[in-house]
């Protein structure tokens, strides 16, 4: 008989049980509902299957699939549910099966088929999983030597496979898993049976390099998302649905803000309604940043490539940078605006009374990203950053980075954007002291700690240089984008050999505070076009009221109106077409235009324009010195 063992629940009550006793055994000892809603456990912190039996004094818990642990498990048995379908339908031999891992909403299978996949495919793999998953099939995990996995994958006809295998470390724990007739290599866990899947949906098909690489073969990438529970696909679906609807590269097109040209992949060209988004973006900063003492420079697109070797950047991120001969010299155009900066401080002497020193740059940017990576405004290969760099002394690092966190914090109330904080810390590839590290760290932890401010830890996902603040926006539709940060850079000091003078004439290291606010602008304006669906508030709109004259003999009257309202500095365009007054009125509302102003013969001989408000319809005539009011007041309040 095997011996007793402790069991520690999360509750913190412990009960006696059975050595090997499986975790399933135990779920279903607590009740039957929790062991019905299982899809993984936790031994002492780790995550793994139900039926992973335990043999001593431990800490467990439950996994259910309604836990972010859980439907990652959950999705991940769907992946392999999917592979199997695929290679029943198209044939085991003829299907080479890649990876497939969970992703943010969902999973993707890549594999090596005969042919194309189409839509009616995808309906045809969906069937035969729903199949599978009556079948009810068991998900066995089962460790294997490096020799019997490679001899199993060399049986079953699958390169890619053995590719991976071969590239574990040696002393690697290799496990496999098995459900039917279906075999994968995978580290796991996984749900116990296929008939625990219950809800998924198979979304789209693209096509992969293998392994990331364009020297390797293109598979075809088969994208899905699983939920426990039917609305919650359902809610996902129209949450899909309403994404694709408000596309900032549909809307950008619709509604002449920017374009893309295959003359300039990835980079993208600004009509003049981007134009203005953008401007008034960079006004709103400029004004902000005024008020707090930071001071704007420009630096140059292009430098020496030396200066890129002292930062740092040149080991660390030279595959994403762009490089020129220029006589004879190698330059780079600028991933970031930190050296310039560097140069600017160090060139003159400073002194510790004119700590701290704040200047800000909105620097064009070109980074290095593969054409596949490109997505309209969110992903391109140059773009502005709204960076600006504080000089501090140490004295000064808790009060700097909490002025910068109440200006991030104002910035997104003005949006009406809700946001989480990461800290990230430091990465494999750094530079520097692990004392330098440490203390960044502390300095970063100490003021979000003593502000009260909740965080997620970030472990290893730090800049080389130094720990960093992130903040994760949440748009409209809850989805979450990373835009501000705020880093402490120790190194960069040193790497230039920066200091100032202090009280005593003795010479010392000023810190660095690297911070941006929307991070790219352009990328915060894709984001705003879809979290606002193209209805951009009064401030940001590029087209601010549309004059509307009911016939063509009104025409004079509304340019009038569009001159009284432009002096006062608002963005105007009158509604000129030969068209009937409903049809002009409903074309300026599906521009989204914040206010329309009609204007008929009425109108003219009371000085006035009927008003009407996006999202509030109708507001009746108003006289015209009462609707610049209105509208400047409203501007003025974001």
């Amino acid at each position: 008989m095997n011996k007793e063992i402790q069991i520690k629940l999360p509750d913190g009550s412990v009960r006696a049980f059975e050595q090997g006793v499986r975790l399933e055994s135990i779920a279903e000892s607590i009740s039957s509902s929790l062991v019905k809603n299982a899809a993984a456990g936790k031994i002492d912190g780790i995550l793994v299957d139900l039926s992973t039996p335990v043999e001593q004094d431990s800490s467990i818990e439950i996994v259910t699939v309604d836990s972010p642990d859980g439907i990652e498990v959950y999705r991940h048995s769907t992946a392999h549910l999917l592979a199997q379908a695929v290679k029943r339908i198209f044939g085991a031999s003829s299907v080479k099966l890649g990876i497939g891992p969970v992703i943010e909403d969902g999973f993707y299978y890549d594999m090596d088929l005969p042919s194309p996949l189409t839509s009616d495919d995808l309906s045809r793999i969906e069937r035969e999983m729903k199949r599978i998953a009556e079948e009810d099939l068991p998900i066995r995990r089962k460790a294997v030597s490096r020799k019997e996995a490679l001899d199993l994958f060399a049986q079953l006809q699958e390169p890619l496979k053995l590719e991976l295998i071969r590239d574990l470390p040696e002393d690697a724990e290799i496990t496999i898993y098995e459900q039917g007739e279906f075999v994968d290599l995978c580290r796991g866990p996984h749900l116990p049976s296929t008939g625990k899947i219950k809800v998924f949906k198979l979304l789209s098909v693209a096509g992969a390099y293998w392994r990331g690489s364009s020297d390797n073969k293109m598979l075809q990438r088969i994208y899905g998302t699983a939920f426990p529970k039917k609305a919650q696909l359902d809610e996902h679906l129209h949450m899909l649905e309403e994404a694709k609807k408000r596309d900032h590269r549909k809307l950008g097109k619709e509604q002449g803000l920017f374009l893309f040209s295959e003359e300039a992949p990835g980079m993208p060209f600004y009509l003049p309604k981007g134009m203005t988004i953008r401007n008034e973006l960079e006004k709103l900063e400029r004004e902000l940043n005024a008020a707090r003492g930071y001071e704007e420079v420009r630096t140059p697109l292009m430098m020496n490539k030396r200066m890129w070797e002292e930062s740092g950047h040149w080991d660390h991120y030279k595959d994403n940078m762009y490089f020129t001969q220029v006589d004879e010299t190698e330059y780079a155009l600028k991933p970031m605006n930190c050296p310039g900066h560097m140069l600017i401080f160090k060139s003159g002497l400073r002194s510790y009374r004119e700590l701290p020193i704040r200047l800000a740059e909105f620097g064009q940017v070109h980074r290095h990203e593969y054409s596949g990576a490109l997505s309209g405004m969110m992903r391109v290969r140059t773009f502005c950053q709204d960076d600006a760099h504080l000089f501090v002394r140490p004295d000064q690092i808790e009060e700097e980075i909490a002025g910068v966190i109440d200006l991030i914090d104002h910035m997104y109330a003005i949006f009406g954007f809700s946001y989480r904080i990461e800290l990230s810390t430091r990465p494999e590839d750094s530079m520097g002291s692990d004392e330098l590290w440490e203390q960044a760290e502390q300095s970063l932890r100490s003021v979000l700690e003593r502000r009260g401010i909740e965080y997620r830890l970030n472990e290893g996902d730090g800049a080389f240089y130094g720990p960093k603040i992130d903040f994760h926006i949440l748009d409209a539709l809850k989805r979450s984008w990373q835009c501000g940060t705020i880093q402490l850079d120790f190194q960069m000091p040193e790497k230039f050999g920066l200091s100032y003078v202090g009280e005593y004439n003795q010479k010392h290291r000023p810190v660095i505070i690297h911070r941006a606010v929307y991070g790219s602008i352009d990328r915060f304006i894709g984001i705003l076009t879809e979290h606002y669906s193209g209805a951009f508030p009064l401030w940001l709109a590029p087209v601010q009221a549309k004059v509307v004259p009911v016939s063509e003999h009104d025409l004079d009257y509304a340019y009038q109106v569009k001159q009284s309202l432009a002096k006062e500095g608002i963005r105007v365009e009158v509604s000129a077409k030969n068209e009937k007054l409903g049809y002009k009125i409903r074309e300026a509302e599906l521009e989204k235009v914040p206010y329309v102003l009609v204007v008929g013969k009425s109108e003219q001989e009371a000085g006035a324009a009927a008003v009407r408000k996006r999202g509030e319809g109708d507001l009746g005539m108003q006289q015209l010195p009462d609707i610049i009011e209105r509208l400047n007041r409203e501007i003025r309040e974001k």
